[in-house]
């Protein structure tokens, strides 16, 4: 199979591909204030964090959390070209640095629809984040684990799901990618909703 990578093209074994179903991408996110209605915390909560799966498991969050130490790219999860591994810290291997490519802000491409993502930093969220494969009850479960999340505290979370500018950057990826539904400020706000009504998970 060829993928573009720029202005070239580069064979992809089909067999290396990701089989992962990803959901219909959504457009807006829903006001915290929607699930108001909602009398249960246990259940108002999990409804919370289902509609912030729209952006969890939005291939602009999903490349950047793998469970292995691939980045991926595109739409559809594909494994990112030139061929790159995590590295120490998430930053890439010695000589084949994030940074090498992606800089402080996106750059399109000279005479083609398309760009290189870019922040400051760039660099792929720790193993213990991964998400591509997993079901949105266990990302729940995952990103309040302390032992997984960073050492986070609920709080922290909700900060850097409001204020984290590689998190923010998923609405504003450049040229040639569809952003995250909704935006940041939704999407803490919602984070927030869903930690002040007892930060449940859905169920399986």
């Amino acid at each position: 199979m060829m993928r573009m990578f720029g202005k070239f093209l580069i064979a992809v074994p089909l067999a290396a591909l990701p089989l992962v179903a990803l959901p219909a991408f959504a457009e807006d996110l829903a006001e915290p204030e929607s699930f108001d209605g909602i009398a249960d915390e246990g259940e108002r909560s999990a409804a919370i964090f289902n509609e912030m799966g729209k952006v969890l498991q939005h291939p602009r969050c999903l490349n950047c959390h793998p469970v292995d130490g691939t980045p991926r790219q595109g739409d559809d999860l594909a494994l990112h070209q030139p061929p790159v591994v995590r590295g120490q810290g998430g930053f890439g291997a010695p000589g084949m640095r994030c940074s090498n490519c992606h800089s402080a802000e996106n750059v399109e491409y000279t005479g083609a629809e398309g760009s290189v993502p870019g922040h400051d930093p760039w660099h792929l969220a720790p193993v213990s984040m991964g998400w591509i494969g997993l079901t949105l009850p266990e990302i729940c479960e995952q990103i309040k684990d302390p032992e997984r999340n960073g050492d986070r505290t609920l709080a922290e979370l909700h900060e850097h799901n409001a204020e984290d500018g590689l998190v923010g950057w998923s609405w504003e990826p450049g040229e040639g990618r569809e952003p995250a539904p909704g935006s940041q400020e939704r999407f803490g706000a919602l984070t927030k909703a869903w930690i002040d009504a007892g930060a449940g998970c859905p169920s399986g």
